[in-house]
């Protein structure tokens, strides 16, 4: 879209908790005896049996459990599982299993074959993103097969679409025996499925960190939104925008639990120059880094409109921005990096985009995507960003329309290892319909959430912290009860769950002082005061 100082909203309560750890990796491998990774095997036109005695154990498999396969006679049958993230083809591409496929099962006149398709699970046309691979099989016996997306022939549904190997999106894993668009019947049993690589376990972003519900009437939260009103050089806003940004309640206001900003037809006088149009152009008081965003917003109408809900980095030298009048603006754009959660153009009323810009691509960045939303102006949505240490997911109503994950990060492509702000506006192109009078971006609420807590049995909660100053530069100090005092320590999370190295404690009377701080990142933190086997969580802002 480009191009008092925190108020952190604590909304839970710990309770033996503590942040999720760093993602670990898990294997995708099933063997049907209950020791398997894999969760929800299902079939489509097609039975799907886990754990099936084996009926004809022997040869190369004599297990006593295995998965039983049963077409009965589905056009498209096939049997699939999905998996949370994605498979790194470019890096372990080889999928096995054992098969069993009697003759007596069988009927139609089909090759005996075996195919593993891989595809986008999220979308919704998960078979037009399939790359698959097919294999000949032998009746009547056991036989292991591998599916090596590197060096054997694989089939892509689109011809347009790149090799296997250079794609970030497969997140799906089906089987289907001999072929399809067909309704002969296929019994097959299936045992040892593994992948030859791992998959990484995201962190669960479950735990509310700061939202504004927009449930009071007025002017918006001070404490939480900046109205950023201040021209750039040159007396226009990027792109040739005709708007004033402004401060007023015609342009940006609560009524009934929701947030209008209003882009109105009206000529206006500011900072020395006379726009025709006014909206409003909010900033968030709260920056982090890594979470999920949550926006529930209705788009306005209008041919040269140009709502948007994104974020922008922290550091961004953009005069008038909040951070930047906190001292924060010390890079340029699009070096600070830009994340547009949506945006959406007035002229192509039922299309919604997402986006990135960053130095190695911005503007007319290549890095997007987006979807037909046919009641993107008559409906409420929410759009969201999962945004995890190496990639960026972005939803509509919980579904994937865009995933940003560059094979090389640095700071040309990934700019995003740093805190980002939101913002909200509503700008006018100059291709702005003469018919245009006013129209609002409707927000019912905007949520983040940031890494899910775990369970820790081992130490007794005690009651709440108290320490200051909160936001803190580079000392806390908690305040010791009786209890607490002698061996105490501090330990300090990042908000992805990843621990941080110690910083320096020391006991003085009945304070505990961390010091420190200014060698850590500025951002939220989770930290756990521990004595012995009790502990009491807490959060805090290194600003």
């Amino acid at each position: 879209m480009h191009h008092n100082l925190f108020r952190l909203v604590f909304l839970a309560v710990f309770s033996g908790i503590i942040p999720q750890v760093q993602a670990q990796n898990q294997t995708i491998q099933d063997d049907f005896e209950g020791n398997g990774t894999i969760q929800g095997w299902s079939g489509d036109d097609c039975q799907a049996q886990p754990a099936y005695s084996n009926p004809f154990p022997g040869g190369i498999n004599s297990s006593s459990k295995v998965l039983r396969y049963h077409d009965t006679g589905g056009q498209y049958a096939n049997i699939r599982f999905d998996i949370q993230t994605q498979y790194n083809l470019a890096q372990f591409h080889t999928f096995r299993f054992k098969i069993y496929v009697p003759s007596a099962g069988i009927t139609g006149n089909q090759p005996n074959q075996v195919s593993l398709k891989l595809q986008n699970g999220t979308v919704e046309r998960p078979w037009e993103t399939q790359s698959e691979i097919i294999k000949p099989i032998v009746l009547n016996q056991w036989q292991e097969l591998s599916f090596n997306f590197q060096q054997d022939n694989w089939i892509n549904l689109d011809p347009s679409s790149v090799p296997p190997t250079q794609r970030a999106d497969f997140s799906r894993v089906l089987i289907q025996v001999n072929g399809e668009n067909n309704t002969s019947q296929v019994l097959a049993y299936i045992d040892d499925f593994a992948y030859d690589g791992t998959i990484p376990i995201d962190p669960e972003f479950s735990q509310l960190v700061w939202e504004d519900e927009f449930s009071s009437d007025g002017a918006v939260d001070a404490g939480k939104w900046f109205h950023q009103t201040k021209l750039p050089a040159g007396g226009s806003w990027f792109n040739g925008e005709l708007q004033h940004y402004t401060n007023r309640l015609a342009n940006s206001f609560q009524s009934n639990g929701v947030l209008k900003i209003t882009a109105k037809r009206e000529n206006f006088t500011d900072q020395g120059h006379t726009k025709a149009f006014t909206s409003a152009r909010l900033n968030s008081k709260f920056a982090f880094t890594y979470g999920r965003i949550e926006f529930r917003a209705k788009i306005p109408a209008g041919a040269g409109t140009w709502p948007a809900l994104w974020t922008l980095g922290k550091n961004i030298n953009e005069q008038g921005a909040y951070w930047q009048t906190q001292g924060f603006g010390n890079t340029g754009w699009p070096a600070c990096g830009e994340i547009d959660v949506m945006e959406h153009w007035g002229v192509n009323p039922n299309f919604v985009q997402s986006a990135t810009h960053t130095p190695s691509s911005f503007g007319s960045t290549i890095n997007k995507g987006g979807r037909i939303l046919a009641s993107a102006l008559s409906d409420f949505h929410v759009y969201s960003l999962d945004w995890y240490v190496d990639r960026l997911v972005f939803k509509i109503d919980n579904t994937v329309h865009y995933v940003y994950k560059p094979a090389e990060k640095n700071a040309s492509t990934w700019p995003f290892d740093a805190d980002q702000y939101l913002v909200m506006n509503v700008a006018i192109e100059p291709s702005i319909s003469p018919a245009f009078n006013q129209a609002a971006m409707e927000i019912d609420y905007v949520r983040i959430y940031q890494g899910a807590p775990t369970s820790v049995s081992t130490l007794k909660e005690k009651g709440p912290v108290v320490f200051y100053p909160n936001p803190a530069n580079s000392q806390i100090r908690f305040e010791l009860d009786e209890s607490l005092k002698g061996s105490c320590r501090v330990e300090l999370f990042r908000p992805d769950g990843i621990r941080i190295k110690p910083l320096k404690q020391k006991i003085n009377g009945k304070l505990l002082e961390l010091e420190g701080l200014e060698s850590i990142p500025k951002g939220v933190y989770y930290g756990i005061l521990i004595q012995e086997n009790e502990r009491r969580h807490f959060r805090f802002i290194r600003d």
